[in-house]
């Protein structure tokens, strides 16, 4: 299958070296990691706010530099039963987006609140779906926010069979609907999507493909654009050159108006990768000006450490994509998959206590090696550097799991847990431009020894990282500025 991502497009810039951490904890607050809710919001008015959910209902919690708890805001215009909730912070606001299960409807919401958490206006509601008998089942609504966060998205895109389904509004920083589309795509085969992108003029651009074999890798693939307020798709096509493409990873770059991929591909529809696929798209000329197909060498795959050398690459990722400014590229994977077995025994995985096992049916969730990968503008590999970490859990959703990124401009930092212990530990590997690493423990000492969730941690400032942390009952939040 082909998976598309989305995160921060980094190019590197000048050298830099990370020459020591700080971490600095908050306060505990209680929490339920079962039936609770909890994100890193941001920075708003010089403050940095926190949220989670509790008994007592859902709440921002705001900090000061030195992460002491400055003031509690009670979001009580919160409907009782929520979830699917998103912040985006600005310098003087925040928008919080929310769904809502009332009665028989899931209902999404937004909300405008000030640089102190408080809420401005009456939320505005932004469509509804019924969600029968079951109840709520799937997500009716998703968000993308352009990169200047001028531009806020909501939609619904449903695949049915060769068609896929889009309604979208488009809203302003303000929470003013500027836009509303309906439309669909067909194509000849059996169709599927995958995250779906905004850039700053308000386009929407969504990765289809079409999958094939038992692998469900892609045979064809399209950038959908849909312009704001448009009733029909411009569709550009990728072609693949008899090759299957997976584990896609595409990102808008405003600046230069391009749309970068980066992948996997097979040379056979239900075969091991065999190579990367790296490609641009000219938002602007609408067209790809770039398109390479860049084969594993041998030196590569007997660096990956594996004893099955066809199958080295096999369930890799791409989780991040980053182009330098001399046109070559580094591209960041991991490896991450899911088992499941009916035969219900006590599970080994670090966090598994965390858990509440209620059916026979076990999920187990694979979190392996990073692997970063570096071209220049021709396609010939410069370098390649493997991080080794096994992380394995049961029925968390793998949240203890995969790591937190930071990119200082000249140094990536990955921060993950090492569950090869009693006790686990964090680890902080860090990779320079030449592709030198250095992998070492991170003195993460107070507040018990909470254990983090890297994955769920976000870069708030230049050199500054918050992870949240649970400790049995209680959730923190911890600050590490590089």
């Amino acid at each position: 299958m082909i998976y598309v991502r989305t995160a921060l497009l980094y190019l590197l810039l000048l050298p830099s070296v990370l020459y020591g951490q700080d971490v600095v904890y908050s306060q505990y607050e209680k929490f339920d990691f079962h039936s609770g809710e909890y994100a890193v919001v941001g920075m708003t008015g010089g403050l940095l706010y926190n949220y989670h959910s509790t008994t007592d209902g859902p709440m921002l919690e705001a900090y000061d530099d030195t992460m002491n708890n400055v003031a509690t805001v009670i979001l009580d215009f919160f409907p009782e039963k929520i979830y699917e909730t998103r912040f985006i912070a600005y310098a003087d606001k925040i928008i919080v987006l929310y769904q809502a299960l009332e009665s028989n409807k899931v209902v999404q919401y937004a909300a405008l609140l000030d640089e102190k958490g408080r809420l401005k206006n009456k939320p505005i509601q932004l469509g509804s779906f019924k969600t029968g008998i079951f109840g709520a089942t799937k997500t009716y609504f998703q968000s993308a926010v352009s990169e200047n966060k001028k531009m806020i998205l909501i939609y619904s895109a449903n695949d049915k069979g060769s068609e896929i389904d889009f309604d979208g509004k488009w809203l302003d920083e303000n929470l003013t609907i500027v836009k509303r589309s309906h439309t669909s795509f067909k194509a000849e085969n059996t169709i599927q999507h995958s995250e779906v992108n905004i850039d700053n003029d308000g386009n929407v651009y969504i990765p289809a493909y079409t999958p094939d074999g038992t692998m469900n890798y892609a045979d064809q693939f399209w950038i959908l654009k849909l312009a704001m307020g448009a009733a029909k798709f411009e569709q550009k096509e990728m072609t693949l050159d008899t090759k299957y493409a997976a584990s896609g990873y595409m990102k808008i770059d405003n600046l230069n108006k391009r749309i970068y991929f980066g992948g996997f591909y097979a040379d056979k529809k239900n075969g091991s990768f065999d190579g990367i696929i790296f490609a641009s798209y000219d938002i602007t000329g609408g067209t790809f000006v770039t398109k390479k197909l860049i084969p594993f060498d041998r030196e590569l795959i007997n660096s990956a450490g594996t004893r099955h050398k066809t199958r080295a690459f096999d369930n890799y990722q791409v989780q991040h994509l980053i182009v330098k400014n001399d046109g070559g590229f580094v591209l960041v994977a991991e490896i991450h998959y899911v088992t499941s077995r009916t035969n219900y025994s006590p599970g080994t995985g670090f966090y598994s206590s965390y858990s509440p096992y209620s059916s026979t049916i076990v999920h187990e969730y694979h979190y392996n090696d990073i692997m970063a990968l570096s071209y220049d503008k021709d396609g010939s590999r410069l370098w390649s550097s493997f991080i080794p970490k096994e992380q394995y859990s049961q029925e968390d959703g793998g949240i203890f799991s995969s790591y937190a990124l930071l990119n200082t401009g000249g140094t990536l930092a990955f921060l993950y847990n090492d569950f090869n212990s009693s006790r686990s530990h964090i680890q902080l590997a860090t990779l320079s431009s030449e592709g030198k690493s250095d992998v070492h423990s991170f003195k993460a000492e107070g507040n018990d020894y909470p254990d983090w969730m890297p994955s769920s941690g976000k870069q708030v400032a230049g050199r500054i990282l918050i992870v949240p942390c649970l400790h049995k009952k209680q959730i923190c939040f911890a600050k590490v500025v590089f």
